[in-house]
């Protein structure tokens, strides 16, 4: 009889990938080698290669289901909010909640896919699309003018571009983290900066942490 994996296998690959991935996103792909995530995670060469048979495989993996948890949000949003005014709202807070927690899975997406293979990247790719396409329909939904105007998808992207862009500068402290920052986001594309909604002590001058 064939023997089982241990119980703590997928818990290490998954630790594995969190390593590679920070390693990845801090120092790039290309610079990165099987040793250093090797030592980063407490295990010898041999035993790494037990759950990945190369680096290819870490970027693949990190990449692929990254981007499949971001679609699983996006249904599970749209499930949860089946009025169109509280989906793209609940959209844009989850999503900023989801990039908070996974900041070098999603630089490895968004930096190191250009080194995967053609058929893994265009299959990557393609989740990605349809998470856009998610959002776009969100968007379209709130103001179906845009769609026929053909306005639905760039003004996603211009979301996702404030989105990525937040991580970029945002340092998260007290009293303001990504919990509270995340509704300032939705409402600020939403209604824009006339219609933003701060509440007085979101005024105080310590609140938000420039890089």
């Amino acid at each position: 009889m064939a023997r089982g994996r241990a119980a703590s296998y997928d818990d290490q690959r998954a630790a594995i990938l969190a390593q590679a991935a920070r390693l990845f996103a801090r120092q790039g792909y290309v610079a990165t080698s099987m040793n250093q995530v090797a030592d980063a995670c407490g295990l010898s060469k041999a035993a790494l290669y037990h759950y990945f048979r190369d680096k290819y495989a870490l970027l693949t993996h990190i990449a692929e289901s990254h981007v499949q948890v971001l679609l699983a949000v996006t249904r599970e949003v749209e499930s949860q909010y089946p009025d169109a005014q509280q989906r793209l709202p609940a959209l844009i807070e989850r999503f900023v909640l989801e990039y908070a927690d996974a900041q070098d899975a999603h630089r490895v997406l968004t930096e190191d896919v250009r080194f995967l293979d053609p058929v893994d990247r265009d299959r990557i790719l393609s989740i990605e699309r349809e998470v856009v396409a998610h959002f776009a329909r969100a968007v379209a939904a709130v103001r179906p003018e845009l769609a026929q105007s053909a306005l639905d998808k760039p003004l996603a992207m211009l979301l996702f571009g404030m989105i990525n862009w937040l991580f970029t500068w945002f340092k998260p402290g007290r009293p303001l983290d990504y919990s509270a920052l995340a509704p300032l986001v939705a409402d600020l594309f939403l209604n824009g900066i006339g219609g933003l909604h701060v509440t007085p002590d979101a005024l105080q001058g310590d609140r938000i942490h420039v890089a």
